[in-house]
């Protein structure tokens, strides 16, 4: 996958597309604030518990998703130009989303993890799915799985810096989560918002690049 002057290949290319896209739909730093206000009830420790376990199934759920989605749409037929179209499309509307209401989108998260103030183990749903990796996470990591090399040289390479990427988000996604309520002292509502709309926006460029890649290929 290419921008102008720039080529995605090999583990440093994978990392440089995957870490951005992924940081992006995840929001770590957002969902952080709704974690903590979810979860005020509960004490610190019990947090940073479920702060660690949340941050491993999300790792799972994101390698996953890199290393298998793409076979798995392969099986049922789907081509990588019609795969890039349409994870384009999803990344993209994700972020238009996101851009345009972000005050739906935290409802929406809000809404998501509610739940884990009944359930006594919340750490795998709600918390990670669908709050941290739900529908839209898994459909950009299988449209970035999509965008590197499918066969060759490369295409290790380019899994691999892209796994470095998900386990670079999951880490994060840990720490913020364990220190959220110090992520809220810091940012605050409007912070969080305004951090919200620059990765959403970031996203919306991604995801229209995917997808301008899956229509080139269909041109070609």
């Amino acid at each position: 996958m290419a921008w102008p002057g720039i080529t995605f290949d090999g583990v440093s290319g994978g990392f440089l597309l995957g870490f951005p896209s992924l940081f992006s739909i995840v929001n770590p730093l957002g969902s952080s604030l709704v974690f903590s206000q979810v979860l005020s009830d509960r004490t610190h420790a019990e947090r940073s518990g479920l702060a660690r376990v949340v941050a491993i199934y999300a790792a799972l759920v994101l390698l996953v998703s890199l290393w298998a989605g793409s076979h798995i749409l392969h099986f049922f037929g789907v081509s990588i130009a019609a795969l890039r179209i349409a994870g384009g499309l999803v990344v993209a509307n994700r972020a238009w989303a996101m851009l345009n209401a972000p005050q739906d989108h935290e409802d929406d998260k809000a809404a998501q993890a509610h739940p884990a103030r009944l359930s006594a183990d919340a750490a795998f749903y709600p918390l990670t799915m669908p709050f941290t990796t739900g529908p839209g996470t898994i459909a950009v990591a299988i449209a970035l799985a999509s965008a590197g090399p499918s066969t060759g040289v490369g295409f290790l390479p380019f899994l691999l810096g892209m796994s470095a990427a998900a386990l670079s988000v999951a880490a994060i996604v840990w720490v913020a989560y364990r220190f959220a309520d110090r992520v809220l002292a810091v940012l605050g509502p409007s912070g969080a918002r305004v951090v919200s709309r620059l990765v959403a926006f970031l996203l919306l460029c991604i995801g229209t690049q995917i997808m301008l890649n899956g229509v080139h290929d269909v041109m070609r």
